[in-house]
């Protein structure tokens, strides 16, 4: 089968459509014909083995884990033994550990859900990482109704997602994103964008319940700044250093916490089965749209991962083995 390989770290040159030995499913796994696979910031940084940090996990010299990828949609063709709630014929979505961007991939079923028929297999790779992952950062934050929330990186994959769920939730969204992006967030459903271009918004004098920040590009005291007395600080991913990545800002931001009346919260995430139905039925029943910038066939996956990494993409990139 074809596959995208990766043996060492480095840009996306590094990676090659080559062919790879099918997988063959284990005990409660299933094999997977890949339908649809979206791309995420993770696979940029495993590509790259950036932070280094990453490299005690994924593999010191070169990666353990030659193929990349880890959000998928396709048809089950194959059980492994122990299976029985996956029939041959299922539709399904779910987050592999590496090994997505292929023609088929061996997953276990607690990583998988049931796609509904009125969900595309495009629509659905797009939701396990960044659909979970916002869906979890506004149940931290404990958006509601009535709400007043800022999304600081609004147009990006996990972005994109949390201004339609907070406005699913009933509450009032400021996006903050680029010029470029200004209409997209608009159209999301935000009561309010800031183009970070022109306005910085921690200079600004509104204050808000909850501030979801992807971005990381502001200091913790800045953004402490525009939340209200109670207000609550959301980190999620943000670049860093080339070591250690995010994981001085995340710290600084658990070790603040005690010693000041806002919450401080840093997500942490993980896709579950459930999540995923909450996530499908949502975009079964209109309320959530995947925003999908573009579509390639596997064969140009290094064309995909090079705009996402030149323009950082507005919601998801999509691949189709």
């Amino acid at each position: 089968m074809k596959a995208i390989v990766y043996q060492e770290y480095g840009s996306p040159d590094v990676v090659r459509h080559a062919d790879v030995d099918r997988p063959v499913p284990a005990a409660g796994e299933v094999l997977v014909r890949v339908r649809a696979a979206a791309l995420n910031h993770a696979d940029l940084l495993t590509m790259r083995g950036t932070p280094r940090l990453l490299r005690l996990a994924f593999g010191m010299r070169r990666p353990k884990i030659p193929v990349l990828g880890r959000d998928i949609a396709g048809t089950v063709t194959e059980l492994g033994p122990d299976v029985k709630d996956l029939q041959i014929g299922d539709d399904v979505f779910g987050e592999t550990a590496q090994r997505g961007f292929a023609e088929y991939v061996a997953i276990s079923v607690k990583r998988l859900a049931r796609k509904p028929e009125q969900v595309t297999f495009e629509q659905a790779a797009t939701l396990p990482v960044a659909g979970s992952t916002a869906l979890q950062g506004l149940r931290l934050g404990a958006v509601g109704p009535g709400t007043s929330v800022l999304v600081n990186g609004a147009s990006g994959g996990v972005g994109t997602f949390t201004v339609q769920l907070a406005k699913a939730l009933g509450a009032e969204v400021t996006g903050v994103c680029s010029s470029r992006n200004v209409e997209l967030v608009r159209s999301l459903g935000a009561d309010h964008v800031i183009d970070y271009t022109r306005e910085d918004f921690t200079r600004g004098t509104r204050r808000f319940d909850v501030l979801i920040d992807m971005v990381g590009n502001h200091p913790i005291s800045a953004l402490r700044r525009v939340l209200t007395p109670r207000g609550i600080f959301i980190a999620s991913s943000s670049a860093g250093g080339p070591v250690l990545g995010p994981i001085p800002r995340l710290l600084a931001t658990v070790g603040l916490t005690p010693f000041v009346r806002q919450r401080l919260r840093v997500l942490t995430t993980r896709s579950t089965s459930e999540d995923l139905r909450t996530l499908a039925e949502f975009v079964a029943e209109g309320k959530l749209t995947p925003t999908i910038e573009r579509t390639y066939p596997l064969s140009e996956t290094v064309d995909a991962l090079r705009l996402m990494e030149r323009e950082h993409a507005r919601g998801k990139i999509v691949l189709r083995p």
